[in-house]
């Protein structure tokens, strides 16, 4: 005999609803509430033996999740690092990889060194202090003397990116000697560093690349019309 259908009560339906507030936070929001509430379940499980079945089951679930992923290098073992994430470190199962513990994950970085903020030559860039120092760590000798050149060179090069004026090979090794706290020293160097045209003409060209190549010899009028053709239909004879 089928049962007939019982009128359910609204106010015991609104009571047994689940709102977002109450519920539990989620570790790794990503997955859905559905894959929490399976880590969750499978955390309560006595047996071992099960835990581990249901374990398994839960890690295939979350591969299908991400089926783009499959093919990256150890995608399984961050597939079970997040399994005992979203656990918060309660699942007690074997696992494949080694099991990470919370103060691993929560452990925080070194703290960066930033680049200096304010330097004294800013058309020069941060980059040039980095090389006079490889260039200071060096032992004397012709090695060195070239980078030491081609260094000066580079300064020359964007000092005349800045400065559009000619600018004396004895301000670069000026501001060569202050920048390395004296270790470079070409002040009294017979040493002559490229020209301010070549230069000049170096950085003309690496700008030019930048810029759409264009054809000045063809030139488009888009306000020319077409003639008007009448067409005649009439058959001559």
């Amino acid at each position: 005999m089928i049962e007939k259908y019982i009128k359910e009560n609204a106010n015991e339906v609104v009571h047994h609803l689940e709102y977002n507030a109450e519920r539990s936070h989620l570790i790794i929001p990503e997955y859905g509430r559905h894959l929490q509430k399976l880590i969750d379940q499978a955390t309560a499980i006595e047996n071992k033996e099960e835990r581990n079945k249901a374990a398994k089951y839960i890690i295939q679930v979350m591969g299908s999740l991400n089926p783009h992923l499959r093919d990256v290098l150890d995608f399984q073992h961050k597939l079970w690092d997040q399994i005992f994430i979203m656990s918060d470190f309660k699942l007690d199962v074997d696992s494949p990889y080694p099991i990470p513990t919370r103060d691993v994950i929560h452990l925080k970085p070194e703290r960066l060194a930033y680049p200096q903020k304010n330097p004294k030559y800013r058309f020069y860039g941060n980059n040039i202090k980095y090389m006079i120092d490889v260039a200071n760590s060096w032992e004397e000798g012709e090695m060195k003397s070239a980078l030491v050149k081609v260094i000066a060179n580079h300064m020359k090069k964007s000092y005349l990116s800045w400065n559009k004026d000619t600018v004396t090979d004895a301000v670069i090794f000026e501001h060569l000697y202050e920048l390395s706290a004296g270790k470079l020293n070409l002040l009294q160097s017979t040493e002559e560093l490229l020209t301010t045209t070549d230069l000049m003409r170096t950085n003309k060209k690496v700008s030019n690349k930048n810029m759409p190549i264009s054809n000045p010899k063809i030139k488009i009028n888009k306000n020319i019309k077409k003639p008007f053709i009448k067409k005649n239909n009439n058959n001559q004879k």
